[in-house]
């Protein structure tokens, strides 16, 4: 069976809406990096600074419903609507089909 990045994104955006902290943070390589530009730039990397991240974003920034979902030659685009508006994230999937990357922030 091949792995499919569209279904794992939407996974993905349904453990961020249940706020199943382990379920995402499985989803994620460990040398996984996080670019989040929601309320300023930052970098985050470990298992203690995802699990610190995704807490915060579960508590302080919950997800609701999909807005949009595009593949790209090498990655995963995926739009969700927050209580602060509409947020674009890019999931990069290395050879596992783990999250390497995530890139996210407010839709433009």
């Amino acid at each position: 069976m091949s792995f499919d990045p569209m279904a794992a994104a939407v996974d993905w955006l349904d453990a961020y809406r249940d706020g199943d902290i382990e379920i995402i943070l499985a989803m994620y390589a460990d040398d996984a990096v996080v670019h989040c530009g929601c309320g300023g730039m930052k970098t985050i990397s470990g298992r203690r600074g995802l699990r610190e991240y995704w807490v915060d974003r579960m508590k302080n920034y919950p997800a609701s419903r999909l807005d949009n979902l595009q593949p790209t030659a090498d990655a995963t685009i995926i739009s969700y609507v927050s209580r602060d508006g509409i947020v674009s994230a890019i999931l990069t999937f290395n050879a596992s089909g783990k999250i390497a990357a995530l890139s996210c922030g407010p839709s433009n």
